[in-house]
């Protein structure tokens, strides 16, 4: 496909590492002259330098030959006016606009028509949703959910002393009551599709598909206490704190807000009058202390900086705070958290970049095309969903006959109302969900191509 990616910042190079491993023909476009160069050197990709919400700019960069344009520079107002003036110079345009400011939420939803707009996303928001997720579920990592939220993909990690260490796969029942699948686990920074004879060890994060109603009786067999959080302490007052504020509040939990900047501080008073914000170092650990860091439910580290975001969520591990969620930017630090005891780690623009890829998948192939992609075991796997139809092959046999292409797990299926961790007998038929667990990222387009 060829695709246009307006804005080279941190967005922009994740969706040119994703979708060049893809295959797409891709073009980007930005102001800064070394930021190309540098994406020229690794990437197989075609570069224009200019601004890219201008005509000139745009017909040098192939705009009228281009299926889909992608503006995700920092100004929301240069991704309006880059799709609009793209959707001019090509009605059949694609366009997705990264848009971040929340004053400008209704009048995008209200004028969508009038910018040419297919979709837009929103990273904070995006961030601020799946941490309002996790802190739902105490004692996961992470969440992902599919079939309309009857089937989730957990992440978990297995310390010294939980009752899943060294225990095999084929034994698990015994300990969870509760029929689950583990679908990969990573060990020492490597994902494995384990089979029934795979020991899980101390230090293993794995991940589990059970039926969403199975989650609360998962944590409570493996001894993990659950209760509702009442308190969540946030660190860093950013846009994802503004959305993450006004979730919670809904939710009933009180919010404590720690900012160095004051005016932003004025700014989320204003906006957030049920919350407690206070002008401070999240840094300082006088600060935390004198905030009750170790009286709250949770702590979530927002900050700009995510050494700072680290080492606020190493703190909060010491002081024992039930949950800790830590938001990170740059794809080296997320390896290097998976080492260090920092909870649940979010990076909004791997979620950003996710949502948008899945967009792209689904223009490639409308039919059977992948409803929802979720990258799972810190990128080496991919959790696929997609819709049976009646032109799917093997409807209604027995798993147990299909053959699946290698590395390919099928790892859900929701009929109806109901979800199951398939078996040997499932059969699965037109109408179902599937959840598919794949190594070889960027290999399913279709649910077609599970079959060997």
């Amino acid at each position: 496909m060829n695709i246009i990616i307006a804005g080279g910042g941190k967005v922009g190079a994740t969706l040119v590492r994703q979708l060049s491993a893809e295959g797409h023909d891709l073009t980007l476009i930005d102001l800064n002259k070394s930021i190309l160069e540098g994406t020229i050197e690794t990437y197989d990709v075609m570069a224009t330098e200019g601004n890219c919400a201008s005509m000139p700019t745009l017909l040098r960069a192939g705009v009228k030959e281009a299926e889909l344009l992608i503006a995700v520079t920092d100004q929301d107002e240069v991704n309006l006016l880059c799709c609009m003036t793209a959707h001019n110079l090509n009605p059949k345009l694609h366009t997705i606009a990264r848009i971040r400011d929340p004053e400008y939420t209704e009048q995008i939803f209200q004028m969508r028509q009038s910018f040419g707009l297919s979709l837009t996303v929103n990273p904070e928001k995006q961030a601020a949703v799946e941490i309002e997720r996790l802190l739902k579920y105490p004692g996961f990592l992470r969440r992902d959910t599919f079939a309309n939220g009857r089937t989730e993909i957990v992440e978990l990690r297995i310390d010294e002393g939980s009752s899943l260490c060294n225990t095999a796969l084929s034994d698990i029942y015994r300990t969870l009551k509760t029929r689950v699948l583990i679908c990969a686990v990573l060990r020492g920074g490597t994902a494995h599709a384990p089979k029934g004879d795979f020991v899980l060890r101390s230090g293993d994060r794995i991940f589990v598909t059970a039926p969403t109603h199975s989650l609360t009786q998962l944590l409570k067999n493996l001894g993990i206490i659950t209760r509702r959080v009442r308190r969540v302490l946030l660190c860093g007052g950013d846009r994802i704190c503004f959305y993450l504020a006004q979730l919670l509040e809904k939710d009933g939990i009180a919010v404590q807000i720690i900012e160095n900047d004051p005016q932003r501080c004025r700014e989320l008073a204003t906006l957030l009058p049920e919350a407690s914000v206070v002008y401070g170092d999240c840094c300082d650990r006088t600060e935390l202390e004198n905030e009750g860091i170790a009286d709250c439910d949770a702590v979530v580290s927002l900050t700009g900086i995510d050494e700072m975001n680290m080492i606020i969520s190493l703190y909060a591990s010491s002081r024992e705070v039930r949950q800790v969620i830590t938001k990170l930017g740059r794809q080296e630090n997320i390896q290097l958290a998976n080492s260090i005891s920092i909870g649940s780690v979010i990076c909004s623009r791997e979620l950003c970049s996710n949502n948008i890829v899945r967009y792209v998948r689904a223009m490639q192939n409308q039919h059977g095309a992948a409803i929802s992609v979720h990258s799972i075991a810190d990128g080496q796997a991919e959790a696929v969903e997609f819709t049976v139809t009646a032109d799917t092959p093997n409807c209604g046999k027995p798993l147990k006959e299909i053959r699946l292409k290698s590395g390919v797990l099928i790892a859900s299926i929701a009929h109806g109302s109901a979800a199951q961790v398939p078996g040997g007998d499932s059969r699965f038929v037109p109408g179902d969900t599937l959840v598919v667990v794949t190594g070889d990222r960027g290999s399913l387009k279709t649910l077609n191509d599970i079959f060997a």
